[in-house]
């Protein structure tokens, strides 16, 4: 029987479009991914990817079943999620609030997130933030200005929303209420990395930062119109010591190199 982290690796052997990218994404030896891709094939009784010199391509045994496994990773998270969010158990991006109060209370020595209102300590600006709406291939909201799309034009969608402990959900809230309308919920998750991954499987729209969204990825990407920014920093308590300092420098230096990738028009694979 399939397992989901078989369908896992099937999925993302199929949006970056190489076994050696997926292994990177995913933190496993390239051997260990092949062979879990066989024994996926093993058990489904046939290829379901066809191996190129240099591409990935799906059978016609792999494209009926990549919609089904994406619709499976989504189930399992949408359940993790639930089960998680019964219990309290949220994270995955605090609130500005959460974030000043662990480091008041010598929690943390460094946060990052929007700039607090406040703040006696070292506060380093990071640059901007772009947002970007991850939608499936098949999509209406990909048929209008290449690479735009209105958020009024998604009031009416479903969305991938984030788990009330998550940073983004005020985020996505926000931008939906300056364009008229409050977000319908279709899933929520606590990770910010599975959005892009429940809405290329056609859960709902997401609102994602892009430069989480790795290269090759399968879904499309649009800008929002009106643009979603914001202007992440880094703080820490006063007088930090010499490493969380240098640390500190170091974060604000690389924060502003911006992948190729994301500075691209986003316009889908």
């Amino acid at each position: 029987m399939a397992t989901l982290r078989q369908l896992e690796y099937l999925v993302t052997v199929v949006d970056t479009g190489s076994f050696t990218r997926a292994a990177e994404l995913l933190h496993v030896s390239q051997p260990a991914l092949s062979h879990q891709v066989r024994a996926l094939e093993r058990d489904t009784g046939g290829p379901l990817l066809e191996r190129l010199p240099r591409a990935v391509r799906l059978t016609p045994m792999g494209r009926a079943m990549l919609p089904h496994a994406r619709a499976a990773l989504a189930d399992a998270e949408r359940a993790r999620t639930a089960a998680r969010r019964a219990v309290g158990l949220d994270g995955g991006g605090a609130h500005t609030e959460a974030l000043v109060d662990a480091m008041t209370a010598g929690r943390a020595d460094l946060a990052v997130g929007p700039a607090p209102r406040s703040w006696d300590g070292p506060v380093r600006e990071l640059g901007t933030e772009e947002f970007v709406v991850v939608v499936a291939d098949d999509d209406p909201a990909a048929t209008g200005e290449p690479g735009r799309v209105a958020l009024a034009a998604l009031a009416d969608r479903d969305w991938v929303h984030y788990a009330p402990g998550n940073g983004l959900a005020e985020v996505l809230d926000q931008a939906c209420a300056a364009a008229g309308f409050q977000p319908r919920t279709a899933v929520r998750t606590e990770q910010t990395a599975a959005a892009p991954l429940l809405a290329a499987a056609g859960l709902g729209r997401a609102l994602v930062p892009a430069n989480i969204v790795p290269p090759g990825f399968g879904g499309r990407l649009l800008h929002p119109d009106p643009p979603v920014r914001r202007l992440p920093t880094a703080y820490t308590r006063p007088h930090p010591d010499p490493l969380t300092t240098a640390f500190l420098d170091t974060l604000a230096r690389d924060a502003r190199v911006v992948p190729e990738h994301a500075r691209r028009t986003p316009s889908g694979t």
